[in-house]
């Protein structure tokens, strides 16, 4: 398997929910009729180190010993080239929102020696008890979706991505007699995917700059199998209501196939290095102001104009997820009201030192509105990242002082 066919759940969030999987069409090849040996069941891949891989991964397994036939379905199979021009590509509709990923067939023993031995990422196997009529059926059904004219679709990260799929077709197979008695998770959106990023605090912290409010809606049980480890939980519970009158549990067997009998589904936590650059660096503004007020220095400094525009940048992006891109969990997000892309303006008037008193009233209201996010942070309804705290004190810290020097410069000197 190689980098250009891998699945993906994982940062920013393409959202344009089309309809599940492909019905059954008349027209489509013909498909093996199956033996009472077939069984289906449920892949799922361990998280590992890669940007792309932080999440895991799940796929569906048929399985006929008589027929021959092991074939992994993959909804996670995205296309992508080496050069730096096709990867800015990839990034750029992965932004907007405009990504589509593909069902391919596979090869489920190649595929799970790959993972675990050119990436170290365990694997897990549920088998399912399901009837012969509804394994026949869901490996109609899959194949159907791996046919050229159905095997694309628009890939959105919460709500259709390569692990709900898999689920979409097993409830359309199996009917009304199956049911789960999972328990919702009692988190938001973004707090699930906290578990999966304690190793990778800075796309921790990208990841909640990027959202907006509806990431902070509690999912439930069923929402949250976006996450090939909920998706395992949950299939877990589920329980077959036969017409019979009698009950069986949707998983018969559950196997690890590679890695530990027990399988750490998430990473050894880092350093919160994101938290420590923030107070850090609220630290050298704190510094730098104390010297500025002691010394009656007016002129901004070079770390004003950087601070700033770093700022401003950080604003755009998030104009750019809230009002352009297809996202729907990227829309209203309170964290632009620090993030103020305006601020280009101010550091570019900062670096060419005609920053007057407009400025100095520009930046008392930056500072009056950092002031405000953080007196509110236990009551807005978004949850602001936890580096974000230090950055709102230094910008009060720093817009403050910068408005006082243009608002009342006989306090200070000409610097």
């Amino acid at each position: 398997m190689s980098r250009r066919r891998t699945s993906l759940i994982a940062v920013v969030l393409p959202i344009v929910v089309l309809s599940g999987v492909h019905p059954p069409s008349a027209d489509a090849q013909a498909i093996p009729t199956l033996s009472d040996s077939a069984r289906v069941s449920l892949i799922s891949i361990l998280p590992g180190d890669d940007l792309y891989s932080l999440f895991g991964h799940s796929a569906l397994r048929v399985r006929d010993p008589v027929l021959g036939i092991d074939v992994s379905y993959n909804f996670g199979t995205f296309d992508f080239g080496d050069s730096p021009l096709e990867m800015a590509k990839f990034v750029g509709l992965f932004t907007y929102g405009d990504l589509h990923y593909r069902l391919d067939r596979q090869d489920p023993r190649l595929v799970i020696a790959w993972y675990w031995q050119q990436m170290g990422r365990a694997s897990v196997e549920q088998t399912f008890d399901l009837t012969r009529a509804e394994v026949q059926e869901l490996f109609r059904r899959l194949e159907i979706n791996a046919l050229p004219e159905n095997m694309y679709y628009q890939y959105d990260f919460f709500f259709d991505n390569c692990a709900t799929r898999l689920l979409d077709v097993l409830e359309a197979v199996a009917g009304p007699e199956l049911r789960f008695d999972a328990q919702p998770p009692d988190r938001s959106f973004r707090r699930l995917l906290d578990p999966f990023l304690v190793a990778n605090p800075w796309v921790d912290l990208g990841m909640d700059l990027g959202l907006g409010r509806p990431a902070d809606r509690m999912a439930t049980a069923r929402e949250a199998t976006f996450l090939p480890r909920h998706l395992m939980e949950y299939v877990a519970t589920g329980v077959l209501d036969r017409d019979d009158g009698t009950q069986r549990p949707l998983v018969r067997r559950t196997e690890v196939l590679t890695g530990p009998p027990d399988p750490a589904w998430t990473p050894a936590p880092a350093l919160p290095w994101a938290k420590i650059f923030g107070w850090a660096l609220l630290a050298g503004g704190l510094g730098l102001t104390v010297l500025d007020a002691r010394a009656g220095r007016r002129s901004p400094r070079v770390f004003d104009t950087a601070l700033y525009t770093v700022l401003g940048v950080a604003g755009l992006a998030i104009v750019f997820l809230w009002f352009v891109s297809l996202h729907t969990v990227t829309k209203t997000n309170l964290n632009l009201f620090w993030a103020l892309p305006t601020h280009l303006a101010l550091a570019v008037a900062l670096a060419r030192g005609k920053a007057g008193r407009r400025a100095g009233l520009y930046l008392a209201a930056t500072a009056a509105l950092a002031g405000l996010l953080v007196v509110g942070m236990p009551f807005w309804p978004q949850e602001l990242p936890g580096p974000v705290v230090p950055l709102l004190l230094l910008i009060m810290v720093r817009s403050g002082w910068l408005a006082r020097t243009r608002l009342r410069p006989e306090m200070t000197t000409a610097g």
